[in-house]
C-alpha cells in the first residue's frame, strides 16, 4: 500500500510533533542513504518474519535527529526538539524491511527525508492534533483533501505521572492519496491501530502506577498549588515515550507493526477487473445447467421411490442420457463425453479451407439463418467436430444438436443433425429452402488435398459435397454479419485467436439488436412502421438480417425474457411511461 504511516505527539513545548513515521519504498531508499549504508554498513542482526527481512539499517544519520545535514535538509533544528519530540537518538540508523516478495522496502524514521513528503506529514500531524479531533479527543477520525492527501488518524491519551492532566496527546495517522482506498480501509485500520495503541497504553499505565505508588504526584501539586506551573515542572515536561512506556525496543517494535500493518493493508484489497453484466450466451448456459440439476434430482428421487424396479430405472438413465431431448443441451451428454477426441476441424477458417469458399458460404448462410443443417457422414468424430466448429457462429440458445441419429428427426427438434451414410432423408426435406445437406464421401483419390492439408490425413480421404433446395447466389448480399465473418476468415493478418475474438464481438453486437428488437416489438407491441424505422437505425434492414434477428430471439435467455416483463407489468414502470 503507498501509504504513510506516522506515529504523532502533541509536545506542551513545541507542539505537534511527529515522533516516527513508516514509508513504503518501490526502488532505491531515500535521499541521503548512502551505498555503504545498503551495502551493509552498520547493519545489525537480521529477522524473517512473514516474508518480511527485518533489519535496523537506512542511513547513517537523520537531519531531524540532530546529525549532520546539509541546511535544505527537512525536519526541525535540534535545538527546537525536546526529549519528548525525539523518538531515535543521535546517530541511530534508523530501521529498514525487506519484503522479499515485492522487492518492496518499509523505511523507518523521525520524518521523511523527502521535502514534499515531510511537508504532508507534518500537516497531518498538525491537524490530527489540533483542529481534526473527534468528541472527547480520543478516537479515529477521517480527513484530508486532494493536494495534501487523505488522512486516518486515530487520537489518545498515554498516560504520564509528570504531565499536565496526568497525560500527554498522542496521535497514529494514516496518509495516502487514494481516497477510496483509504475509506475502504477503514475497519482493518482501525482494529489494528487500536490494537497497537492498547498495548502502548498498557505498558505506559504499568509504569505510572509504580511511580505514583512510589511518589504520589497529586499531594504534592496540591501543596504547590499557587506556584506557577510552568515554573515547577522544569526538566520533568519532556519525556520520551519509551520512558513513559518502560520499553527500550519500542522503536523497533512500532517499526515492526507499522511495516506490517502497510503490507497487510495492501494485500487484503486487491483490484479486478469487472466485465460487466453476464452475456446472453452465459445466462442460457446457466439455465440449461440448472436444468440439468434438476432432472438428475428429479431421477435420484425415483430412484428412492421405486426401489423395486431399479432395473427399469437405470435402463431409463442410460437412455435419457442418449436421448434427443437431453442431446440439445450441448457440452452435456454423455455422448460428447465418451466420443469427443481431437478436433478434426481445426476453426471456421480450416473449414472453409476443406469446403470451399461457395459451399462454406452456402452452408454459414443456412447455420445463420437457423435453417436445419444435416451432415451425412459414417464417421461419428467428423460430424461432432463439424458442428463444434459452427456452432460458434450462433449464440448458445440458438443451438438445437443431435449429433448422431439412425433416423431423419424434425427441424423442430434440432438445428444440427448427424445421420449415418445410409439414413433416407424425406424428399421433401432435400428439395426444402429450409435446409442444408453435407454429405461426406469417400474421396476418389487417395489425396484430394496434397497441398493444402499434409497433416490432414483424416480428411484426405473424404469429399464434402453440400446441396440445397435454396442454394446461395453468389451475387447475394446476405446477412450483414456473415460478410464480415468472411472478410476476418480471408485476413491472413488475423490469427485463429483473433478471429475467434471478432467472432464474440459481432455475436454481441448482434444480440444487443436483438435486444433491442424484442422489447420493441414484443414488449412494447410498436406498430409495424415504426419496427421498419428502428431496423433501418439498427443498421438491419435487409431481408436477411431481419430474419437472422428474428431467428436470434429465440436464443435469449429466459432471465432476460422475464426481467422485460417483470418490469413492465411493474406498477412503477407504467407511471413512468405515462
Amino acid at each position: 500500500m503507498n501509504a504513510i504511516v506516522a506515529l504523532c505527539h502533541f509536545c506542551e513545548l513545541h507542539g505537534p510533533r511527529t515522533l516516527f513515521c513508516t514509508e513504503v519504498l518501490h526502488s532505491p531508499l531515500p535521499q541521503g542513504a548512502s551505498s555503504g549504508d545498503i551495502s551493509g554498513q552498520n547493519e545489525q542482526g537480521e529477522e524473517e518474519e512473514g516474508g518480511i527481512q527485518m533489519s535496523s539499517r537506512i542511513r547513517s544519520h537523520s537531519p531531524a535527529e540532530g546529525a549532520s545535514a546539509d541546511s535544505s535538509s527537512p525536519g526541525p533544528k535540534k535545538s527546537d526538539m525536546c526529549e519528548g519530540c525525539r523518538s531515535l537518538a543521535g546517530g541511530h540508523p534508523g530501521y529498514v524491511s525487506h519484503d522479499k516478495e515485492t522487492s518492496i522496502k518499509y523505511v523507518s524514521h523521525q520524518h521523511p527525508n523527502h521535502p514534499q513528503l515531510f511537508s504532508i506529514v507534518r500537516q497531518a500531524c498538525v491537524r490530527s492534533l489540533s483542529c481534526e479531533v473527534c468528541p472527547g479527543r480520543e478516537g479515529p477520525i477521517f480527513f484530508g483533501d486532494e493536494q495534501h492527501g487523505f488522512v486516518f488518524s486515530h487520537t489518545f491519551f498515554i498516560k504520564d505521572s509528570l504531565a499536565r492532566g496526568f497525560q500527554r496527546w498522542y496521535s497514529i495517522i494514516t496518509i495516502m492519496m487514494d481516497r477510496i482506498y483509504l475509506i475502504n480501509s477503514w475497519p482493518f485500520l482501525l482494529g489494528k491501530i487500536r490494537g497497537i495503541i492498547d498495548e502502548l497504553q498498557g505498558k505506559a499505565l504499568k509504569v505510572f502506577e509504580a511511580e505514583q505508588f512510589g511518589c504520589p504526584q497529586r499531594a504534592q501539586r496540591m501543596n504547590t498549588a499557587f506556584t506557577p506551573f510552568l515554573h515547577q515542572r522544569n526538566g520533568n515536561a519532556a519525556r520520551s515515550l519509551t520512558s513513559l512506556t518502560n520499553d527500550e525496543n519500542l522503536w523497533a517494535c512500532l517499526h515492526t507493526s507499522f511495516a506490517w500493518l502497510l503490507k497487510a493493508c495492501g494485500s487484503r484489497l486487491t483490484e479486478k477487473l469487472l466485465e460487466g453484466a453476464p452475456t446472453e450466451d452465459t445466462l442460457v448456459q446457466m439455465e440449461k445447467l440448472a436444468d440439468l440439476k434438476e432432472e438428475s434430482e428429479g431421477w435420484d428421487g425415483s430412484e428412492e421411490e421405486e426401489k423395486p424396479s431399479q432395473p427399469d430405472v437405470v435402463e431409463g438413465q442410460e437412455l435419457s442420457k442418449c436421448s434427443p431431448e437431453t442431446s440439445l443441451m450441448p457440452d452435456c451428454n454423455s455422448w460428447n463425453i465418451a466420443h469427443r477426441r481431437l478436433s478434426i476441424f481445426r476453426s471456421l477458417r480450416h473449414m472453409r479451407q476443406v469446403l470451399g469458399a461457395s459451399a462454406f458460404r452456402m452452408l454459414a448462410w443456412h447455420v445463420l439463418m437457423g435453417n436445419q443443417v444435416i451432415w451425412k457422414a459414417r464417421d461419428m468424430d467428423l460430424v461432432q467436430s463439424a458442428f463444434d466448429v459452427l456452432r460458434t457462429m450462433l449464440p448458445v440458445g440458438c443451438v438445437r444438436i443431435i449429433p448422431y441419429s439412425d433416423q431423419y428427426e424434425e427441424a423442430y427438434r434440432c438445428n444440427f443433425l448427424g445421420l449415418g451414410p445410409h439414413v433416407q432423408i424425406p424428399s421433401h426435406i432435400l428439395s426444402s429452402e429450409f435446409a442444408v445437406l453435407v454429405e461426406v464421401r469417400a474421396a476418389a483419390r487417395s489425396s484430394l488435398y496434397p497441398a493444402l492439408f499434409d497433416d490432414d490425413q483424416s480428411l484426405n480421404k473424404y469429399e464434402f459435397v453440400v446441396t440445397s433446395g435454396s442454394p446461395v447466389a453468389a451475387d447475394r448480399v446476405g446477412p450483414t454479419i456473415l460478410n464480415k465473418i468472411e472478410a476476418a476468415l480471408t485476413n491472413q493478418n488475423l490469427s485463429v485467436d483473433v478471429v475467434d475474438q471478432c467472432l464474440v464481438c459481432l455475436k454481441e453486437e448482434w444480440m444487443n439488436k436483438v435486444k433491442v428488437l424484442f422489447k420493441f416489438t414484443k414488449v412494447d407491441s410498436r406498430p409495424k412502421e415504426d419496427t421498419q424505422k428502428l431496423l433501418s437505425i439498427l443498421g438491419a434492414a435487409e431481408e436477411d438480417n431481419v430474419k437472422l434477428l428474428k431467428f436470434w430471439m429465440t436464443g435469449l435467455s429466459k432471465t432476460y425474457k422475464s426481467h422485460l416483463m417483470s418490469t413492465v407489468r411493474s406498477p412503477t414502470s407504467s407511471e413512468s411511461r405515462n
